[in-house]
């Protein structure tokens, strides 16, 4: 009988003790995902931004879609602009323009000739993307990432990008 009791209150210990460590357990993954989730939202801000054309003193570049996202198939209007009062020069007749996925692989660049580009202060270009990769496959559904680099009067790097979603 005495045995009987010291199995039950061991079992109980034992319940209490998963209970208890079931609570602590479920209070760390919480607190993961919270500061995870403020992390990715962080990540979000920078990466879905919004503020496309701002003019500014010495060297900037510019990249400006008419919206953030497209339909499938849709014609892509993307305008560079040289939103400073540097000119910039770019080393093809692309100037410096790529579309890549979010991990940078390269999915679509213009055919270009290998010339020296410039843009004087506020001037733009337009180009329009009909959302066939390089390989001629359709583009798929996701977040791509465009930018432009060039370089200004002193030779520094100038480089913006922006970032569409395609949709079905």
């Amino acid at each position: 009988m005495e045995n009987k009791t010291n199995c039950s209150k061991r079992l109980k210990n034992t319940e209490f003790i998963f209970k208890e460590l079931l609570a602590k357990s479920l209070v760390i993954f919480i607190g993961v995902g919270v500061v995870s989730a403020f992390a990715f939202g962080t990540y979000l801000i920078d990466f879905k931004n919004t503020s496309q054309l701002e003019y500014v003193e010495g060297s900037s570049l510019s990249i400006v879609t008419e919206k953030f996202d497209f339909k499938q198939d849709e014609l892509i209007q993307i305008r560079i602009v040289n939103s400073g009062t540097n000119e910039l020069t770019f080393s093809d007749s692309s100037y410096g323009l790529k579309i890549t996925g979010l991990s940078g692989i390269l999915i679509y660049s213009p055919i270009s000739a290998q010339m020296i580009s410039t843009l004087e202060s506020r001037d733009e270009v337009t180009f329009s993307w009909d959302q066939i990769k390089n390989d001629g496959d359709a583009a798929l559904e996701g977040v791509y990432k465009i930018s432009s680099k060039g370089l200004d009067m002193d030779g520094n790097i100038v480089e913006k990008s922006t970032t569409i979603t395609i949709w079905k």
